[in-house]
């Protein structure tokens, strides 16, 4: 079977071919339309067998609709499929953009008791149990993390990149730096920065002890923007989470886990 592999996010469409587009989340309706026409185009002028798309939520899995209000406004409540200009036929599959690279990992690796944890803008969970990623009647993880309380407010306060940069900032004063400002920092020594991201780790793995143990889960992976500084983290966090190997999820696991939505 012949797919197009899509992992959309907010800033970039990348594509299991190798492509990135940038796609305007916050632009009009004809920017998106535009660049996720782009990023299925020349597949579909090929000819295919299916059209394969990780995605955010809130999004509605079943039907391939947008419900998003912090990203793609401007196209809520549309179907994906006619804003992509994908043709009547041709089937078109979605999955959480946490659980696709989950199932991808599961499958690669043959784990079949596993989490996964995304750290960027937001802070993103999902598991599997017996090979299977576990998601809600809509097609999202079923378990939440980042909106568990934490300090007064939620875990995403003091687990993301908002939180890394605020944290660095309270501690130097430099409040315009992003997280991967800040791990560059780190990586040259700048004590601040690691202190951020070490407390970031210890955090992650507070959240997670009872959690993980409760399922009886060892095996955890990281993705997202800030897991390319796991290593500042990987300290505090193995020590709240000891028993449990920790990885970076392995490279291409979102395109690997869509191709599962084909597998029969």
């Amino acid at each position: 079977m012949r797919t197009t592999l899509l992992d959309v996010g907010g800033s970039f469409i990348k594509c299991a071919d190798g492509r990135k587009i940038p796609v305007p989340s916050m632009g009009s309706r004809e920017g998106i339309a535009a660049a996720l026409r782009e990023a299925v185009g020349s597949p579909l002028e090929d000819g295919t067998d299916g059209v394969g798309v990780a995605i955010p939520g809130p999004f509605d899995y079943r039907r391939g609709i947008f419900l998003m209000k912090h990203k793609y406004p401007a196209v809520y409540g549309e179907r994906f499929a006619g804003l992509a200009g994908i043709p009547e036929g041709v089937p078109v599959r979605f999955m959480h953009d946490v659980n696709a690279p989950l199932a991808g990992a599961v499958r690669r690796t043959g784990i079949r008791d596993a989490a996964l944890v995304t750290l960027g803008t937001g802070l993103g969970f999902s598991y599997a149990l017996g090979g299977e990623v576990k998601e809600n009647e809509n097609g999202s993880p079923l378990l939440s993390l980042w909106n568990r309380p934490w300090n007064g407010g939620i875990l995403e306060d003091g687990v993301s990149a908002r939180a890394i940069a605020g944290g660095y900032a309270g501690k130097t004063g430099k409040p315009a730096l992003t997280a991967r400002d800040i791990a560059l920092l780190a990586d040259a020594g700048d004590p601040a920065a690691r202190e951020v991201y070490a407390e970031t780790g210890a955090r992650l793995g507070e959240a997670l002890r009872p959690v993980l143990a409760e399922m009886g889960i060892r095996m955890l992976w990281m993705g997202g923007q800030i897991s390319a500084a796991l290593h500042h983290m990987a300290g505090p966090l193995q020590d709240a989470l000891e028993g449990v190997s920790i990885a970076p999820v392995p490279e291409g696991a979102v395109f690997e886990g869509l191709s599962t939505l084909f597998a029969q």
